[in-house]
């Protein structure tokens, strides 16, 4: 199948009735566009999971706060049909926000007291958008499975607790972060960076890097680790430090000791304009 760009919400569910009909399996990689490596990891992922790959790209508004950069968040379909075939995609779903929400749109899915903490203190209406576009992406696009990366922890979390909640009968897959050559995480944001923020934002990575070594080590004062990560980011000089955290991954809560042989370190930092997420998961083999 040559590589398909489908604008029409009715085509793309047609398309993908008569995939299913033909027994066919469809895997979903649900993006926002001007993709990279790490897009390009889950498209070739889903390629070795499914007949048939279908790659979203739309800008989703409704998970933009009004000071947020959706007008500016970059777009460019002719590179993203480029990567999106070289790594296995048949179909780019790619519709207008007119065409996703019409005029009088107002049904949206609330994704409970999860999506208040960490991302949700600074973007309180980010993940109500997420999981509305995703609801539809997944009755659009009709996949037997979905696949999502670890750098958006929370949303991965949020998004399987909405599959897992509203029985929608599709398998989530998470993916490991896709990082450049010194540690930071790929993003499609980082092309806001300047070079000289773009150099003090491996800092993130050298902070996770800390906590990981130190919590393997032995150390389980995670308020002392948590001060140690704000120094090394601190000297980058960032504009600010959204938070640092470290999390149950089984509830999303935030730990103050190492009660888990799982961890969860997530942080958020802005360099000027630009907010910056990343993760690390810790598989301890034991606690002390």
């Amino acid at each position: 199948m040559s590589l398909q760009i489908i604008p029409s919400i009715s085509a793309m569910q047609q398309l993908a009735e008569q995939v299913r009909l033909e027994g066919k399996r469809i895997a979903l990689v649900p993006t926002m566009g001007y993709l990279h490596a790490g897009h390009a990891s889950l498209i070739a992922r889903a390629r070795s999971l499914a007949d048939v790959v279908v790659v979203s790209i739309f800008v989703n508004p409704t998970q933009f706060a009004p000071n947020e950069d959706f007008a500016r968040y970059p777009r460019d379909l002719e590179h993203d049909k480029k990567i999106a075939e070289g790594a296995g995609a048949d179909i780019i779903f790619n519709p207008t926000v007119e065409e996703m929400y019409p005029a009088g749109f107002s049904t949206t899915i609330d994704p409970g007291d999860v999506a208040q903490r960490f991302e949700g203190k600074f973007r309180p209406t980010h993940f109500r958008g997420v999981t509305t576009v995703v609801a539809k992406l997944f009755n659009i696009t009709k996949p037997h499975i979905a696949l999502f990366g670890q750098k958006d922890v929370q949303q991965a979390f949020i998004v399987k607790k909405m599959v897992r909640e509203l029985n929608f009968d599709i398998q989530i897959e998470i993916a490991p972060v896709v990082r450049e050559n010194d540690g930071l995480a790929m993003s499609s944001r980082n092309t806001y960076l300047s070079k000289d923020e773009r150099e003090r934002a491996t800092a993130l990575f050298k902070s996770l890097e800390h906590a990981r070594k130190r919590i393997l080590e032995g150390e389980k004062n995670l308020e002392l680790l948590q001060l140690e990560m704000k120094k090394i980011i601190e000297a980058s000089n960032p504009a600010q430090i959204d938070y640092i955290a470290f999390i149950h991954p089984d509830t999303f809560e935030e730990l103050h000791s190492l009660e888990t042989q799982d961890i969860i370190i997530a942080l958020a930092v802005r360099y000027g304009a630009t907010r910056l997420i990343d993760t690390f998961h810790i598989h301890q083999p034991a606690l002390l």
